[in-house]
């Protein structure tokens, strides 16, 4: 793997055509200065995105770059790489003729990682039931940037875990899409184990913390009560957390999620290891919406994208929101640098 470059910018993958992310790009590059950006790269159809941003009357320069020539061209112009697939301007009509791009771009922009062009990847959002008629196989960007990972860097770890982070809290759950009838049975001390080495790893790593204060969630109400509620949380999670006190991992549980996410208790931890979906994202949902990011740990390289869908339904009526989008931007650019977050 080449060595990143110096003040390597971002690069952007644009998204689902149909959808808001040129909107939300554009907007972001015109609070670069306000939001102290970091400099990013579009990859996308220049054409496209110039079509985009006039039906949307924004007055945002578009210029034809390469990753070396981006970080330069930055302050004046939002920097495009051309991806060198045209792709047609129909804001909200989903089109099967555009997923073979879709999908190009963000192996594009993670080929650029691997050549160390790019110093990361901030994924606009897509809509996968697009892309399955262009072969894709994956449940979502984070399967597929595993994939990715396992394919250009075959010797690094390639685990991705879902981490979502704001300016206050950020979680992790162990398990991910599946029914919450079916997590106790899912759910296992290895699964614990492994998420939380990555997180303790990666939190030193990618956010400059020395030693992560990892808060794991109990499963049951009241994490179980002393095996009242379900004997879940005596028998998976809480030996699983003894394992990693043991490896020196600075983990404490199993704690009841009813008081873990108030303001004095996110004080004593870095990240909460939530046993299932809603138990880690509504939280940080509630807490900060519009500025919480998706972070992808356990990959060779920094990926972040917005915590939002594709809005199809808004896509070029100007009122898109670009919070998530300069908070994925921010994040990518502390962990591309190893800083913490705030």
């Amino acid at each position: 793997m080449s060595a990143v470059k110096p003040a390597a910018p971002l690069a952007v993958s644009v998204g689902e055509p149909a959808g808001i992310g040129a909107e939300i790009i554009a907007k972001a590059w015109l609070m670069r200065r306000e939001k102290a950006l970091p400099p990013f790269y579009v990859v996308a159809c220049p054409a496209f995105v110039e079509s985009r941003l006039a039906r949307l009357g924004l007055k945002v320069p578009v210029a034809v770059v390469t990753p070396d020539s981006a970080a330069a061209t930055f302050s004046d112009a939002l920097p495009v790489f051309d991806l060198g697939r045209p792709v047609e301007d129909r804001p909200g009509e989903l089109s099967e003729a555009t997923a073979a791009a879709t999908i190009a771009a963000i192996e594009t922009a993670v080929r650029h990682i691997r050549d160390g062009q790019a110093s990361g990847i901030v994924t606009a959002p897509i809509q996968k039931s697009n892309l399955y008629a262009a072969g894709f196989k994956f449940p979502g960007h984070t399967e597929f940037l595993g994939e990715l990972a396992r394919r250009l860097w075959p010797d690094a770890p390639h685990e991705p875990v879902m981490m979502l982070a704001g300016p206050e809290l950020a979680t992790v759950p162990v398990t991910v899409h599946i029914a919450l009838r079916n997590v106790p049975d899912v759910l296992t001390g290895d699964m614990i184990l492994a998420t939380a080495r990555i997180v303790d790893r990666e939190m030193k790593a990618k956010f400059g913390l020395a030693r992560p204060r990892l808060a794991v969630a109990g499963l049951n109400p009241h994490a179980g009560e002393e095996g009242a509620m379900g004997r879940e949380d005596m028998k998976i999670v809480a030996p699983a957390v003894a394992q990693l006190r043991a490896e020196g991992i600075d983990a404490r549980g199993p704690l009841p999620s009813d008081t873990l996410f108030h303001a004095a208790a996110r004080k004593t931890y870095d990240v909460v290891l939530a046993m299932y979906h809603d138990q880690a994202l509504i939280p940080v949902k509630t807490i900060a919406f519009d500025e919480t990011v998706n972070v992808t740990l356990g990959l060779p390289f920094v990926r972040t994208s917005p915590d939002h869908g594709t809005a199809l339904d808004i896509a070029a009526k100007g009122v898109a929101d670009p919070s998530s989008l300069v908070a994925a931007l921010k994040m990518s650019g502390r962990m591309a640098s190893g800083g913490t977050r705030t």
